[in-house]
């Protein structure tokens, strides 16, 4: 049986993870100036309610019993420098597709969670990193310091809480007008491709699906009703994810929910734990521990079967379904080998949790010319071998978790377009880590829908 930490007696309030140690936060140097940014964050309306939040635990209930597949996924770092109407109508096609491979290919609903509407700052590896003989504080997102390598912009500046707060809501605004509006309609399914997407082999595929769910729609007409009347056809759910990371923004966002008497993170409708800040005697454990939001934490390479019982107590005490996430993030060389114990123990216990694979943090790789990027072989073995441990020990493999995009990049080596080391310099954007793009991310789609249908 597992022990929790002593961290679960501790009383837990909005700020008790101030009384723990923490990691990968940035050095502020006006400690006034984030104490009224905050300050003016906790007055400012919530992002999301805890209604949303509910929402998004009942259908991850589903996935944590096999009813349903998480697909979560969007930009590494969002910037505030590509904060534009294009490119989030392109992402919300991509994932609209994505869901429609996966839903098609499978059978089963898919949760759509975008890594969306306030993924602004990332763990680092290093505090500080040289150039040129000049070190300065590492770049952290854009919600902390700037990306240019100058010491003016390496500055971190709490009032980018406040901007990167305005631009997730505009954002958390345009993504429901797309869902709501109409333009998530499968009679608009045919819209959806983009234009550099559309002539490839997964485009061409897509459009298959396009002309059987027509037929279908078609079928449904002739028989009299009206499929504008049918919130199912007209409508998408669509939900919003970040790493929680910086809790002075995370606690100034947290609002108490009088019906459940719980408090809730309205920042996002889930918050995920990395793997560099999942110490249970640390303050990122402690404060995620304490609110209603569904919680999704990273499991690497150095995770435990006893760690990972133990971050279950703490983070899901009641081993509610749909509460928490476990986000697999091995490497595709190590994933066979460490990921059957921790899915072992899981089940053993009876913890009711949606297993999600993570195929990217743990096969990034640096190119003969500099730049940060990963395998399409590499992502897709890492799916493979996730699914099939899951398969082996009887548990199931409720979703994934992708860093991408529906800009058309080259970030990320391979896939049907064949992105070579030589193309990594033709559109490689990423403010962090390499993202797949449009056509790369549909492909995978497609690949993790015939895995889903062969495990019936």
């Amino acid at each position: 049986m597992s022990t929790a930490p002593k961290l679960e007696t501790q009383t837990w309030n909005t700020d008790s993870w101030k009384d723990f140690p923490i990691q990968q936060q940035p050095d502020y140097q006006d400690a006034d100036s984030l104490k009224q940014v905050c300050h003016t964050l906790k007055g400012l309306p919530p992002l999301t309610s805890p209604e949303e939040a509910r929402a998004l635990k009942k259908e991850l209930a589903l996935a944590a019993q096999g009813k349903a597949f998480l697909l979560q996924g969007g930009d590494c770092a969002e910037s505030f420098a590509e904060f534009n109407e294009v490119n989030l109508r392109s992402y919300f096609k991509v994932l609209l597709q994505m869901t429609m491979a996966l839903m098609y290919g499978a059978g089963q609903p898919v949760v759509k969670v975008g890594r969306i509407a306030g993924q602004f700052a990332k763990p680092r590896s290093a505090g500080t990193e040289t150039m040129n003989g000049q070190e300065l504080p590492s770049y952290r997102g854009d919600m902390v310091n700037g990306m240019d390598f100058e010491a003016d912009s390496r500055v971190a500046d709490p009032k980018r809480l406040l901007d990167a707060y305005y631009q997730s809501g505009a954002t958390l605004n345009f993504l429901r007008s797309l869902a709501k509006g109409g333009d998530a309609a499968l009679d608009h399914i045919s819209q959806w491709n983009m234009d550099f997407v559309a002539a490839s082999p997964q485009g061409k595929h897509f459009n298959e699906i396009v002309q059987r769910i027509n037929d279908c729609l078609q079928f449904i007409r002739a028989t009299g009703m009206q499929t504008i009347d049918m919130p199912q056809l007209r409508e998408a759910t669509f939900y919003t994810s970040h790493e929680g990371l910086l809790l002075d923004y995370e606690s100034a966002l947290t609002r108490f929910d009088e019906t459940t008497e719980q408090h809730y993170v309205c920042s996002a409708h889930m918050l995920w734990i990395g793997d560099r800040t999942r110490n249970p005697e640390e303050a990122h454990v402690e404060f995620l521990r304490g609110v209603g939001n569904p919680i999704g934490c990273k499991v690497g390479p150095s995770m435990t079967p006893d760690g990972l019982l133990a971050l279950c107590d703490l983070l899901n005490p009641k081993n509610e379904p749909g509460k928490l996430t476990l986000i697999s993030r091995m490497g595709a060389e190590k994933v066979q080998e460490l990921l059957p114990p921790l899915a072992r123990a899981a089940k053993a216990e009876g913890k009711h949790i949606v297993w999600s694979c993570d195929p990217m943090h743990g096969n990034t790789i640096k190119s003969p010319t500099g730049y940060k990027t990963r395998k399409f072989t590499d992502i897709l073995s890492e799916v493979r071998h996730f699914f099939a441990v899951h398969a082996a020990e009887g548990t199931y493999g409720g979703g994934v978790h992708f860093e991408m995009t529906g800009q058309d990049v080259t970030e990320c080596l391979g896939g049907a377009q064949a992105i070579s080391e030589l193309q990594l310099s033709d559109r490689y954007h990423t403010h962090c880590d390499p993202r797949l793009n449009a056509s790369q991310s549909l492909e995978l789609a497609f690949l993790i829908a015939e895995i889903l249908k062969q495990r019936g």
